[in-house]
């Protein structure tokens, strides 16, 4: 947010300063030092770049423990990935959700890639691997109270309980989106090529990502993605991203652009690291990699 000034302003104070900053420039006697850059929000980790988000693997080193199917209810167990670090402080947690058949493995190489930035993430699979997106939905929060309650010492000595996102592909990319509406303190939701029959969420606060796919045959962008994006007239954030030539399955195996900007969405809204605001905003123009870019882009 910008700040205007007053309309008459006090001509004393305008000359101190002048005065001020003419001192700090010429660094003479009494000069003011500039100031340092102060952290804002959580955040972890060296500066990013393009370069930096772009990498198959972020500055941190991560390890990973599972969880069996027999050990939880309400989902299907999963794979947890946590940064080794214990320097920085606690990291925020995201649940990763596969789609319609899938387990997790098609997911795997997402959810480390997120956590090799700062984040301790959950990637599950679901009770049956053609449970519907409500059920996804209700299987990623099921998730996410175990993370926080019940995961190992070594999990949750890392977790900040309080900063929990969640993300998933096709049918567990509408489950994002009914996990968001059901649950508005979650920090961030990113669904990936996501399939529902229900077009409307503007129930949905948390900020949201969308990431479409213009060669979509399964759940095309004008079908789902789009309308989902235009329905979320209460998000505090929302953008829509739509991957150039890409098909439903593309969130299935290593692709920098939705690694790039969902670690940043994911950065920005469940760390408040204003660093990442510049890879969100202004909105990126259209390329090779991205047909089109839709953004409310306030931040």
């Amino acid at each position: 947010m910008q700040s205007h000034p007053p309309t008459s302003p006090n001509r004393p104070a305008r000359t101190a300063a002048k005065l001020a900053l003419a001192l700090a420039l010429v660094g003479g006697a009494g000069a003011i030092a500039p100031a340092a850059h102060a952290a804002a929000g959580y955040e972890r980790g060296p500066d990013p770049t393009e370069s930096s988000l772009e990498a198959s693997r972020g500055p941190f080193s991560v390890s990973d423990t599972d969880v069996s199917s027999l050990a939880v209810s309400g989902f299907g167990g999963g794979t947890i990935y946590y940064p080794n670090d214990t320097s920085q402080g606690t990291f925020g947690g995201i649940i990763v959700a596969p789609g319609f058949t899938a387990s997790k493995s098609s997911m795997a190489w997402y959810a480390e890639r997120l956590a090799s930035h700062g984040f301790v993430v959950f990637n599950i699979d679901t009770i049956t691997r053609s449970d519907q997106p409500d059920s996804r939905g209700r299987q990623l929060l099921a998730a996410a109270d175990y993370l926080t309650t019940r995961a190992s010492s070594a999990v949750r000595n890392r977790l900040d309980s309080s900063r929990i996102a969640v993300s998933g592909h096709s049918m567990g990319g509408g489950g994002t989106l009914a996990a968001a509406a059901s649950r508005p303190s979650l920090k961030a939701a990113i669904p990936l090529t996501p399939w529902h029959t229900d077009k409307t969420w503007n129930n949905v606060t948390v900020p949201t990502l969308i990431i479409g796919a213009e060669n979509d045959s399964v759940a095309s962008v004008s079908l789902h993605s789009e309308p989902f994006y235009n329905s979320l007239s209460s998000a505090r954030e929302k953008a829509y991203l739509e991957l150039n030539g890409a098909s439903h399955f593309a969130p299935n195996t290593s692709n920098d652009t939705i690694a790039k900007y969902g670690i940043a969405w994911m950065k920005r809204f469940v760390d408040e690291d204003t660093r990442y605001d510049r890879f969100l905003c202004p909105a990126p123009g259209r390329s090779l990699q991205i047909e089109e870019y839709r953004s409310s882009c306030p931040h």
